[in-house]
């Protein structure tokens, strides 16, 4: 990736904090030397985190977002009016200031009335609630590091707790592609298999992410993410996007044959 610019950088309590400007990719933010978004395709991984769990969903009030301190998540969330309150749970306040700055465009609906921001360690934040929330996204970095503990059997047993009795957790599970990474997925799906009833994996493409294909879990105590999808509803709400549509939807859903053999092994 060629830069243009160095922006920012910025040696934070948990992490290596960069932002670079680049002619083919718009602004870029990496964390500890790996690419979290850029500004030309962030779209495809904020819509699909956050547009099918919430085309499942049918009242969605509470939302609790963990991760995600550049603000994309919050923005497509605030885009809905029935939602009344978005739980931020960041860890790292310098990640949220940097893209305030740098990346306005993405952080645009952090100062929204709904939203209310905790920099705080989330296993932390999540014990102390029970049953709270309709919707988790876990918007993680890789599970290395400091985000190794948000693919952790406990953490997904403490998610199921703070979740009401229908509620919905959506998860990245990063790329099979690579070999570190595809174990990774697969250790996370199990221990996610095996807290909730309903587990299924669903598929995007970004480029600049690894090997350009992408996956996240949806994990549900209650609604399939394809037999329970109300695609009238969400047309209803005419929410114009630039990846996600309703048939992209269901079709997310119908995975690759070497993906479908990978998540046998563990299921």
């Amino acid at each position: 990736m060629r830069v243009d610019r160095h922006l920012y950088s910025h040696r934070s309590e948990y992490q290596q904090i960069d932002i670079y400007d680049t002619p083919e990719f718009g602004k870029v933010l990496a964390l500890d030397g790996n690419v979290m978004l850029t500004e030309r395709d962030e779209f495809i991984y904020d819509e699909m985190i956050t547009h099918v769990p919430m085309a499942v969903h049918p009242h969605v009030q509470d939302v609790l977002v963990i991760g995600a301190g550049d603000g994309g998540v919050v923005k497509e969330l605030a885009r809905y009016e029935c939602i009344r309150s978005i739980d931020l749970v960041e860890m790292d306040e310098q990640v949220v200031e940097a893209c305030r700055r740098y990346l306005p465009e993405n952080a645009c609906r952090l100062d929204d009335s709904r939203v209310h921001i905790y920099f705080d360690n989330a296993l932390r934040f999540i014990r102390r609630r029970h049953a709270q929330y309709d919707l988790i996204i876990v918007d993680s970095s890789d599970p290395f590091g400091p985000s190794e503990g948000y693919f952790t059997r406990e953490f997904y047993g403490i998610c199921y707790n703070a979740l009401r009795d229908d509620g919905i957790m959506v998860n990245q599970q990063g790329s099979p592609f690579y070999r570190h990474d595809a174990e990774a997925m697969q250790r996370s799906h199990k221990r996610i298999v095996s807290t909730f009833p309903i587990s299924r994996v669903y598929q995007a493409h970004i480029p600049t992410y690894a090997a350009g294909y992408w996956l996240f879990g949806f994990a549900s105590k209650k609604y399939h993410p394809v037999d329970d999808f109300d695609r009238d509803k969400w047309l209803g709400l005419h929410l114009k996007t630039q990846y996600y549509t309703v048939r992209l939807h269901v079709g997310a859903f119908c995975l690759p044959a070497f993906l479908e053999e990978m998540l046998k092994e563990v299921e």
